[in-house]
């Protein structure tokens, strides 16, 4: 808005709808704030009252009579209908002052969107993004709503092996943020934007599409000395505008399975849209660790849940026509939680997924080929999952790891269970498939095949011999959260080496 002066309007009263706070005198003043955007602010007379800053972009203004008006400001989007967060009625002295605020906030939100399509991260997105085509309306709604809430986001603050590593990676790689720009993706809270200002960043972006950005300019503004050096901005990454490029991007885009929730898409986007080239991703680099695995505790109890529908006269009615459907709908639930590694029948193989390389569509589904070697003779009852993510400083490189043996993270790990299991010996070759497919509920749905090839003498010679299959939902897993078991070691099995993370 360089070519537009501010302008100001006195106003006879505003007071916010729905509050029993009095009508007050106020100021509005429409201007281009440092970074490039404009604004509307409503200053009142008193001192000791806070501004009313009003993003133009996604506000409306209403006539409710000649002297009366009310402007909205719209929040979070529902898919058929939309939610405002908050309203003001304006109250003005003549009909003449009127007239010349709407006219002035109509030119502002114009001038706002002709800019808008003039700044360096793309053409202005139409009424419909991206994210809105890929994700149905209710689960967007449930996904906001539920980070928008202060005891999610403590949550994964006290997960101190998630906040503990990402401050280290910041800290230590001061060189990397010192006098640079930085956009942080899904902000959440803010706490990785006020790492960075911690760590010398010129100006960080915070882009958060929930009604937790509410509480991170709360944050944000409770510390002064880093908070002038950030701006939160309320918005889809898909959808908003930014004044500037980055030099860092940093962000949390981790979920179940590193790819649950879909987020790594969004992130994706923003390297896309925001990124410099040759700039940095904190992480920049993920890797999802898979292993077979063998707990006939965790099998028997899940086979278990289903034996309710075995019951031939519950209230004189008999189940058992469900009782199948109940076993594979037991099964289809990945189990979330933290198991002992000496479970694992073998090593470990590792999918890579580079931030700054991958395209957006490439995370739409993954087709993943197994080839395990079995360490011990056992029952195999499935596929054990997880993740870590690479800080790639230039300072300091530093994983962040959810490996099982290594301190819990609120990610826990993840096991996809087979229904049938299959019999190994040591030395024995494990194949099979973990193909994952994207859905519009912000998950994605997994096919895993094992099967366990002829060992010994003439193996050469001999095809797969047993095979399971299960389709799981990682959208609906079974969180089992306990501690891991006691386990008691078998004479034929080694102890299992502490799994770490490998430079790639």
């Amino acid at each position: 808005m360089e070519n537009s002066k501010a302008q100001e309007f006195a106003l006879v009263s505003i007071s916010e709808l729905g509050s029993s706070s009095p009508s007050s005198p106020a100021v509005a003043r429409f201007s281009a704030a440092e970074n490039g955007v404009a604004e509307l602010r409503f200053q009142p007379e008193s001192e000791s009252a806070a501004p009313v800053i009003v993003d133009l972009q996604a506000a409306k203004l209403y006539k409710l009579g000649p002297l009366q008006s009310v402007c909205i400001s719209e929040g979070s989007d529902t898919g058929k209908e939309k939610l405002y967060s908050r309203g003001l009625t304006i109250q003005f002295k003549n009909e003449e002052e009127s007239g010349a605020f709407h006219h002035a906030f109509e030119q502002w939100k114009t001038e706002l969107v002709v800019e808008a399509k003039c700044l360096p991260n793309g053409e202005l997105t139409s009424s419909k993004s991206k994210f809105d085509d890929k994700i149905e309306p209710s689960s967007a709604k449930m996904y906001f709503h539920y980070y928008g809430q202060l005891l999610h986001q403590q949550n994964m603050l006290q997960d101190y092996v998630r906040t503990g590593t990402y401050y280290a990676a910041v800290i230590e790689n001061r060189a990397d943020f010192t006098g640079r720009v930085v956009v942080d993706v899904g902000a959440g809270s803010g706490i990785l934007s006020l790492f960075a200002a911690q760590a010398g960043a010129k100006h960080v972006y915070a882009v958060e599409a929930s009604e937790m950005a509410e509480y991170a300019r709360k944050l944000i503004a409770g510390n002064p000395s880093l908070g002038q050096r950030i701006t939160v901005i309320k918005g889809k990454v898909e959808e908003v505008e930014l004044p500037e490029k980055a030099d860092i991007l940093i962000s949390e885009p981790m979920g179940t399975l590193l790819i649950n929730e879909r987020m790594l898409e969004t992130y994706v986007i923003a390297r896309d849209r925001f990124l410099q080239p040759n700039g940095k991703m904190f992480p920049g680099v993920g890797r999802i660790h898979m292993a077979p695995f063998s707990d006939e505790y965790l099998f028997v109890e899940i086979a278990n849940k289903a034996l309710f529908w075995q019951q031939q006269n519950y209230y004189g009615v008999d189940l058992t026509p469900l009782y199948g459907s109940a076993f594979e709908g037991y099964f289809s639930q990945p189990v979330v939680d933290a198991f002992d590694p000496r479970l694992l029948v073998a090593p470990s193989m590792s999918h890579v997924i580079d931030f700054s390389k991958i395209k957006e569509e490439d995370l739409y589904e993954f087709d993943i080929p197994l080839r395990f070697v079995a360490s011990v003779g056992t029952r195999v009852h499935g596929l054990a999952c997880w993740f870590d993510v690479l800080f790639g400083g230039s300072t300091v490189q530093r994983w962040l790891t959810t490996a099982p043996g290594s301190p819990t993270t609120h990610w826990y790990q993840l096991r996809c269970v087979l229904s049938q299991p299959i019999y190994v010996m040591a030395g024995q070759e494990i194949t099979g498939r973990l193909h994952m497919i994207a859905h519009n509920a912000q998950s994605y749905t997994i096919y895993l095949t094992l099967s366990a090839k002829m060992w010994g003498p003439g193996a050469e010679q001999g095809g797969i011999i047993q095979s399971s299959s299960c389709k799981l939902d990682l959208k609906e897993p079974y969180y089992r959260m306990s501690q891991p078991q006691p386990y008691v070691m078998a004479q034929d099995q080694q102890p299992h080496q502490q799994l770490h993370s490998q430079d790639l």
